[in-house]
């Protein structure tokens, strides 16, 4: 996700769904960034990374793994989200700002 929005991964996948619903909370630069500009939620979503670091897509029961790993280096990790199958590549941002579709 680093250097771009939130719909970045749209770019690497296909016949996935992401579901992100899990994401750290919106540091305040963000929340300026869209008093100033008059941006909707879902637009900021998809300029701009929101705060979030990086994405690493792994299974489920090797996650906790990595984010020990993270965490020991003083890098805050956590599960943001999941990926089912689908017919399309398909996005949902579930946040305390609504739910928005890419």
């Amino acid at each position: 996700c680093t250097g771009g929005g939130q719909t970045k991964v749209l770019n690497f996948v296909n016949n996935v769904h992401i579901i992100k619903d899990g994401l750290f909370p919106i540091p305040p630069l963000f929340e300026a960034i869209k008093e100033n500009s008059n941006a909707s939620w879902e637009e900021m979503y998809k300029v701009f990374n929101m705060g979030h670091r990086m994405e690493i897509y792994v299974p489920e029961e090797i996650a906790n793994e990595i984010i020990a790993i993270s965490e020991s280096y003083g890098v805050p990790a956590q599960i943001v989200g999941k990926c089912n199958p689908s017919a399309e590549k398909r996005l949902t941002i579930k946040s305390e700002f609504g739910e928005f579709e890419y």
